[in-house]
């Protein structure tokens, strides 16, 4: 792609044109989408305009740079025979300039490009974090042996941190991926819930169960759970066990008491590593009962081999809304 100004644009001068030109038109055509589609969606997210004269797209408005730049990076990723989708361009817009200039190359399960650019490859797909923040929880995950992600629903925590389980179990890097949550919920208790132990649990597990779907072939995902190689399970369960070989992840660990949060953390056995996430603003625990989460926060801050990656509704990858409603609620409930 060439970039064909007659002069720099200025930022005194917003309507200056900025024009790029763009040798492969049958690349062209998928980065414009159906429909134009995607250069619709660049211009609603950074206030634009972008003209398409043939091979050549006219950019205008104040953010006309860093629309060129989104523009180029989703070129280069369609060159290297890889699809473009509404992600892909929400991620490409947070990423923000300190992420460009970075291309592709096929390797092991997480990547790590010379721009900084990450991927998880999994089974069914590849993972690519949205955000900063996403991207330095990812890189944290892979460094550390216990790593905590905290923030609102919709930054991807969990689901993050189940793909580079699932990564790294069909790497060889684990033999098991055990996933746990607190059998909690607001006004429920499992006694009042028909059916066996299973019945009962299930549906507190069902979003760990939609994340390695997600990951895994469904029959795969049933054949791997049969063998005991992948387990789903209440964090009760985790009682006097050590977990060896294994990545394990806590989800909802705002709901687990203090007892429990340390119960859990010291299942760490040899080769494995864990993560636990958690919604500080999300605890159903009985009032006065403290989140086991919190008091992690206050007792392994500055533990080597310990990771705490914090997330806000900048990071929500959900509808647009659910990051305004969580924005509203914060200012509503004040700093904490």
């Amino acid at each position: 792609m060439t970039f064909t100004n007659p002069a720099p644009p200025s930022a005194e001068d917003p309507e200056h044109e900025l024009l790029l030109e763009f040798p492969d038109n049958r690349v062209l055509i998928d980065l414009c989408g159906e429909f134009d589609r995607n250069l619709a969606q660049i211009e609603e997210r950074l206030g634009v305009q972008i003209l398409r004269r043939g091979n050549q797209l006219a950019v205008l408005g104040e953010a006309r740079g860093e629309a060129a730049r989104v523009l180029n990076a989703l070129y280069v990723r369609l060159e290297a025979g890889r699809d473009v989708s509404p992600a892909n361009i929400d991620a490409e817009i947070r990423m923000g300039r300190s992420e460009s200039g970075t291309g592709t190359r096929d390797g092991d399960q997480l990547e790590m490009f010379k721009g900084g650019r990450v991927e998880i490859k999994t089974r069914k797909k590849t993972v690519e974090p949205r955000t900063p923040a996403q991207k330095a929880y990812v890189t944290q995950l892979m460094k550390n042996e216990l790593g905590f992600g905290i923030g609102p629903a919709g930054t991807g925590k969990t689901y993050l941190a189940v793909a580079v389980g699932v990564s790294k179990f069909l790497a060889g890097e684990v033999d098991r991926i055990i996933l746990s949550r607190p059998a909690v919920e607001a006004g429920e208790r499992l006694g009042f819930l028909p059916g066996d132990m299973k019945d009962k649990v299930d549906p507190y597990m069902q979003p760990l169960y939609d994340a390695l779907n997600d990951f895994l072939p469904g029959k795969q995902v049933t054949k791997l759970i049969e063998e005991k190689r992948i387990e789903i399970a209440p964090l009760a369960f985790m009682r006097g066990r050590t977990l060896a070989n294994a990545f394990v992840v806590l989800d909802e660990a705002q709901n687990a008491t203090t007892m429990q949060m340390k119960m859990f953390l010291t299942r760490l056995g040899e080769g494995s590593r864990m993560v636990v996430t958690g919604d500080r603003s999300q605890v159903d625990l009985p009032r006065g009962v403290k989140s086991g989460l919190r008091d992690a926060e206050d007792l392994l801050s500055g533990v080597k081999g310990v990771s705490f990656s914090y997330f806000t509704a900048k990071d929500v990858v959900r509808h647009p809304l659910v990051a305004r409603i969580i924005e509203a609620y914060d200012k509503a409930d004040g700093p904490s």
